[in-house]
């Protein structure tokens, strides 16, 4: 069974910086590609970013790009967001999800989702 489990939210002040870390297990980790998706209160979802092993991509939304960073350790089947320079409406859950091989920005084709980690950003 495909689980995915985040780790890492919590409040910071705008500035700062905050890791996620997305543990992942019951799938084949490099057949899969892994995002970052957050949800902000009346606000759509959107793909923050996703790391593909298959064909090496990453997928940085334009809203974080310089900001944050993905990383991926697949000897222990987690990949990581490091978000830097945090801004307010950064604020939202951060779910890790996976999809098959490649990254997607449907979020209907995802595979599975972690339960979501918060993140506050105070002004």
């Amino acid at each position: 069974e495909m689980q995915l489990v985040e780790s890492g939210g919590g409040l910071v002040q705008a500035g700062g910086s905050l890791r996620l870390s997305c543990a992942t297990s019951g799938f084949t980790f490099n057949h899969y590609a892994v995002a970052w998706i957050r949800h902000a209160p009346g606000k759509e979802r959107e793909v923050v970013s996703c790391f593909s092993e298959s064909d090496g991509t990453r997928y940085y939304a334009p809203s974080v790009k310089g900001r944050f960073t993905i990383s991926s350790a697949s000897s222990k089947m987690t990949v990581d967001l490091q978000m830097n320079s945090l801004k307010p409406e950064d604020t939202a859950l951060y779910y890790c999800a996976a999809h098959a091989v490649f990254c997607t920005l449907r979020l209907t084709e995802v595979d599975g989702w972690g339960q979501g980690a918060q993140v506050t950003v105070s002004t």
